[in-house]
């Protein structure tokens, strides 16, 4: 059971990390925050998307994302906005528990993101996806190959200019 209550049916234990990260989602809603914003190598499925050098984010906030979207350009960390369909909710549905920790084999990256979409009690939500930005195979403009701290400047830019998001 997580922090909010939810259970979880748990299909891959290699998605171990969303699991974390749906309860630290709760903690920082109930701390009262204006906006949460979070950051982690969620998945794979981004890596494919993406390459190795644009995360991806997804959220429910027009507000926040836009916010992460022009701070992306000033940090020269670039992002690409992916969406949440409801209707792909239905692949995270569990016969035993509230919602299973990954969906189908398709939409990798949003059903990821829809899991983790459940724990913020609609509190405006940003997820910046770094599986693919996090490690570089080769040197291209500051970033020199191997760690990266992709999302580093993005969120010291964000926090520089960041104003409490309207509603959706």
């Amino acid at each position: 059971m997580t922090r909010g209550g939810k259970t979880v049916e748990v299909l891959n234990t290699d998605a171990e990390g969303r699991l974390v990260m749906c309860d630290a989602l709760v903690l920082a809603v109930e701390a009262g925050v204006d906006a949460v914003v979070d950051i982690a190598t969620l998945t794979g499925a981004c890596l494919r998307t993406f390459g190795t050098e644009i995360a991806g984010i997804m959220g429910n906030n027009e507000s926040i994302l836009a916010q992460v979207e022009l701070a992306a350009p000033a940090a020269d960390e670039p992002v690409w906005r992916l969406p949440l369909p409801p209707q792909l909710r239905a692949d995270l549905n569990s016969d035993i528990a509230d919602l299973k920790n990954i969906g189908g084999v398709n939409a990798g990256s949003i059903t990821a993101g829809l899991f983790l979409q459940e724990f913020v009690s609609g509190k405006p939500w940003a997820h910046i996806d770094i599986a693919g930005t996090a490690q570089a195979p080769a040197s291209s403009r500051w970033i020199p190959r191997g760690p990266t701290a992709f999302g580093t400047r993005l969120l010291i830019e964000l926090a520089l200019t960041f104003e409490p998001p309207t509603t959706h």
